[in-house]
């Protein structure tokens, strides 16, 4: 059952497209017909997520804007007091460079919480080499003594039943610090958050506390993961226009899933209660997504019984940037292409939902449906959006081209997407909004290039989403040496392009 699962997410996209070409082809009417409504569903779907985009992003403001620390101290938890909670941070490191994760480190050395409650953990990995170990003794020397504990991890190589990527690091450094830390000081696994953040990740000065004061005041503190906003910002006035966008379109997305908390999953930076992570195993040692995946471990293994609490509250990341413009365009082609990748937990879960009978067969159809008709989308909505409407036009024939409909299906089509561009505006308005202090070359002309590049918004969505997501379902289908390895996005600190 398992390669059934494997192999149906790409079946039903390629499936899809052949089918929009058959028929266009074979009944260019119904063709035509079918890519107005699929049109007027993008715009109200696009309408709708802009409305969730804005409520998002005022939560967001709002949570900055508290001192949540100050909300802790006025908190009457009868069950625990927030003092007795302890944040263990997993940093997993492979060969970014020293400027990277002191940036880092420095933000997290600014939070308003009690540093005497942080266990860090610095997680690097063998494969990386001296540098990184270079890296990790300077980050030790320089932060070690700032928190509770700090502990530096090696990931061992070549471990069996492992894929070199976040996922093994992240397990074996959370079992270390176990063994070294929290055994021996007895600490209590239910007073015990962890966090996991990329090593390029920020963290804003209110995130312990907010996660804290979310903990306590949820319904099911041990049955909830918690997902902040990621904002891939940190070296955004580095990028060139393409990435911006990409980058800003990933923010944007996930600040929309915020609103919508009975569809969220985990995604890269995110933060959970240490019993149920210990109680797993944690994380899977053999998967590409292990920050979605942990999320599908745990729901199957308490019957359905997680969620996923939004936090409306942002962590800022790197933006996808290399030294030169087409090395970028390959970067993020690749890191989209990793994204996509996620389909891998379909086969996961649909062979979890067939063995667990636990699960109501509501819950489970709510989720095969969700998971399967996202990956759907992903790779197939952009390409009949933006590629398929002249179809018809070209391919339907002669007796199809002296109807009405095909004179108008152009003018219907980008009148229906021209009203769409709401949506794309308000995303250009915020994306200004968003952008961190200005170097000292910005210029006021910049913001209009800030603002029009979303124009380059239909080729990014085809080219670095729909194309990756596909390729993505297709190697997973064909399996074997087509399946994708971990790959580590490269970091760095580059010459501002501000263009």
């Amino acid at each position: 059952m398992i390669r059934f699962f494997e192999i149906l997410p790409a079946t039903l996209s390629w499936l899809t497209l052949l089918l929009m070409f058959l028929v266009s082809w074979k009944a260019a009417f119904w063709a035509a017909i079918f890519i107005i409504l699929f049109d007027t569903y993008w715009l109200l779907k696009t309408l709708y997520l802009s409305l969730h985009l804005r409520f998002a992003f005022g939560q967001m403001r709002a949570n900055e804007k508290k001192n949540w620390l100050q909300e802790l101290s006025l908190l009457n938890n009868s069950f625990i007091d927030w003092k007795e909670i302890y944040h263990l941070v997993i940093l997993p490191m492979y060969n970014e460079p020293y400027e990277v994760v002191k940036e880092s480190f420095e933000s997290l050395i600014k939070i308003n919480y009690p540093k005497e409650k942080m266990i860090v953990v610095l997680a690097t990995e063998e494969r990386a080499g001296e540098s990184s170990v270079e890296i990790a003794k300077k980050i030790e020397a320089e932060f070690g003594n700032k928190f509770f504990k700090f502990l530096v991890t090696t990931h061992p190589k070549d471990l069996p039943d492992e894929i070199p990527g976040k996922g093994s690091n992240e397990s074996y450094s959370a079992e270390q610090v176990r063994k070294i830390i929290i055994d021996p000081l007895k600490l209590n696994y239910e007073n015990i958050l962890v966090s996991v953040f990329d090593v390029d990740t920020q963290i804003g000065g209110e995130y312990f506390s907010l996660l804290t004061y979310k903990f306590l005041t949820c319904d099911k503190p041990q049955r909830t993961s918690f997902q902040p906003i990621p904002l891939f910002t940190n070296n955004i006035f580095e990028a060139p226009a393409l990435a911006r966008v990409v980058s800003f379109s990933a923010t944007f997305w996930h600040m929309m899933q915020q609103a919508r908390p009975e569809r969220l999953t985990t995604f890269s930076s995110h933060s959970m209660p240490f019993k149920a992570l210990a109680e797993i195993g944690y994380w899977h040692k053999d998967v590409v997504s292990e920050d979605s995946r942990i999320f599908w471990q745990l729901f199957l293994h308490y019957d359905g019984d997680w969620r996923v609490e939004p936090m409306f509250y942002p962590v800022s990341m790197d933006a996808n940037v290399a030294p030169t413009f087409w090395k970028t365009m390959i970067n993020i082609y690749k890191q989209q292409r990793r994204w996509g990748y996620g389909v891998e937990n379909v086969p996961y879960l649909l062979d979890g939902f067939r063995k667990n009978k636990n699960i109501s067969f509501k819950t489970k159809f709510y989720w095969a449906f969700n998971i399967l008709e996202g990956f759907h989308s992903w790779a197939t909505n952009a390409i009949i959006i933006f590629a398929l409407g002249w179809l018809p036009v070209l391919i339907g024939g002669i007796a199809f081209d002296k109807t009405v409909l095909a004179y108008n299906l152009p003018q219907i089509t980008r009148w229906i997407l021209t009203l769409s561009m709401v949506g794309v505006a308000s995303s250009a308005i915020l994306s200004v909004i968003l952008l961190p202090p200005k170097p000292k070359d910005f210029k006021i002309w910049h913001y209009a290039l800030y603002l029009l590049q979303w124009v380059l918004m239909p080729f990014t969505l085809i080219i670095f989403g729909a194309i990756p997501g596909l390729e993505a379902q297709t190697r997973l289908a064909l399996g074997g040496r087509f399946k994708l390895g971990f790959w580590v996005t490269p970091k760095g600190r580059y010459t501002n392009n501000l263009k």
